[in-house]
C-alpha cells in the first residue's frame, strides 16, 4: 500500500522542471523583482479574481487584494492558493503575463497528477496527499525568499 508521502513524491517527480518553486527559483527570481506579502499562512480555501471599478480584486478567504491587472491578479492567486506568506513579483509586467500562464498550467497538471497517482483511493487519501504537495511548495517557496521590497536600479557610473 502506497503513502502519502510516496505518492506526494512521485507526482514531484513527474512535474520535474514544472514543480512550480523550481519555476520559481529558476525563471522569476533569476529576474529584477519586487517583493509582494500576501500574508497566506496557509493554503487559501477560496481565491477568486474579479473585476471592480478600480481594477481587478483577488479575494482570499474574504480579504481583498486590489491589482492594477489581470495578470498579477493570475500570479498571485497561485501563490494564494499554496498559501506563501510573501513572494516576488517581475518587475517588468511584460513577462508577469507568461509566468501567470506556467504557473497556471502547472497548478493544474499537480491537481490532475494527485487525481491520476491516488486513482482508487478514498478522498481523503487524495486531500492528504494534495496538502503534502501544498506544504513542500510553502517550505521550498519560504527558503527561497521573496527578494526586497524594491527592486534595485543599478546604473553605471559615467565615464569622463
Amino acid at each position: 500500500m502506497e503513502t502519502v508521502q510516496h505518492a506526494a513524491e512521485r507526482v514531484k517527480a513527474i512535474l520535474g522542471a514544472e514543480w512550480i518553486p523550481a519555476i520559481y527559483r529558476d525563471q522569476i527570481l533569476a529576474d529584477r523583482t519586487r517583493r509582494y506579502a500576501l500574508k497566506c499562512p496557509r493554503g487559501a480555501r477560496r481565491v477568486e479574481i474579479a473585476p471592480t471599478l478600480l481594477g481587478i480584486e483577488v479575494k482570499v478567504d474574504g480579504r481583498r487584494l486590489l491589482v492594477p491587472d489581470l495578470a498579477v491578479a493570475r500570479y498571485l492567486a497561485v501563490f494564494a492558493r499554496i498559501g506563501a506568506e510573501a513572494i516576488a513579483i517581475p518587475y517588468d509586467i511584460t513577462r508577469l503575463s507568461r509566468f501567470a500562464d506556467r504557473l497556471e498550467q502547472s497548478w493544474q497538471r499537480l491537481l490532475l497528477l494527485v487525481e491520476h497517482v491516488t486513482e482508487g483511493r478514498s478522498p481523503h487519501f487524495r486531500a492528504r496527499v494534495r496538502a503534502c504537495l501544498m506544504r513542500w511548495m510553502r517550505d521550498e517557496l519560504r527558503m527561497l525568499g521573496a527578494g526586497a521590497p524594491y527592486p534595485s536600479f543599478e546604473m553605471p557610473t559615467r565615464r569622463r
